[in-house]
């Protein structure tokens, strides 16, 4: 069986296999089994993700698209699980798409299965991505994170992917997060969720660790940044317009609401290892 080509990319330090398939040949050879190969640190080529690079009419799901975007991401955690879409991967998919002359211009429309999603060329090389608005729980029943021997009060919101949000003292006392956090009541996270554990740096300025759902820790998480802010900016009682800046392990990201409420998610991204893989 003939390799097949990928790209190694990340988004400050959230990293991606990026396998190009413009015609969606690759779409039932790319299964859960064969994601979780290429996402293997220590089999694999490894990483966070792995973003398949397809034209929107050729994937089922999410066809209804094509007339806004050309071309879809089909985004998988490194367990195999299909994600809604990654604000990091979406900004490295936008970078593969320019550098390869697949896109013209400095704005550009990708589809996600959280739908569709705005990505802009900033002059500094920068990229920003209009991630949507955050949608917070639907009930009001009390939500916790436990984790390091700790319970902390959680603020569910999606942005659009399922996060539980947790102010604490210090980024040390979740702990090692080699396991899970539990996320309580379960009635609350029915899809799970990815958690943000956030401290203060400065006036709008917080710094987070990530769980990510389907991954574990990681060094960044796109939506989970806007989802951090976004509860920050309510914590914090500050109006439309508002710009956060939100360090995380890989580096800085950029989070601004615009007065519709549309969070804007500025940040890096990079395109490394190039190479062909067998499945």
């Amino acid at each position: 069986m003939s390799g097949i080509s990928f790209v190694k990319g990340h988004g400050t330090q959230n990293d991606f296999v990026v396998i190009p398939d413009a015609d969606g040949a690759l779409a039932d050879r790319l299964d859960e089994a064969a994601v979780r190969r290429l996402a293997d640190r220590y089999a694999g080529i490894g990483a966070d993700g792995v973003i398949r690079i397809t034209r929107t009419e050729t994937a089922d799901e999410v066809r209804e698209l094509a007339d806004d975007a050309e071309w879809f991401m089909d985004y998988r955690n490194a367990d195999g699980s299909a994600a809604e879409m990654c604000g990091n991967g979406v900004r490295v998919m936008a970078r593969y798409l320019w550098e390869n002359g697949l896109v013209e211009g400095p704005v550009l429309a990708l589809a996600t299965r959280g739908g569709i999603r705005t990505v802009h060329a900033e002059p500094d090389g920068q990229i920003t991505v209009e991630m949507g608005r955050a949608k917070p729980a639907a009930t009001r029943q009390l939500a916790f994170v436990a984790a390091g021997g700790h319970t902390w009060e959680a603020t569910p919101v999606r942005v659009p992917n399922p996060h539980a949000v947790v102010f604490v003292d210090d980024l040390e006392a979740p702990g090692s997060l080699t396991s899970a956090p539990d996320l309580r009541p379960a009635s609350v996270f029915p899809d799970s969720a990815n958690v943000e554990f956030v401290v203060d740096r400065g006036h709008k300025h917080i710094a987070m660790r990530v769980w990510e759902r389907g991954v574990g820790e990681t060094r960044s998480c796109g939506t989970g940044v806007c989802a951090a802010a976004w509860v920050a900016m309510r914590r914090d009682g500050v109006g439309a317009g508002a710009r956060y800046l939100v360090d995380v392990p890989g580096g800085r990201l950029v989070v601004t609401e615009r007065p519709d409420g549309e969070l804007l998610l500025t940040g890096p991204a990079v395109l490394g290892l190039r190479g062909t893989v067998e499945l």
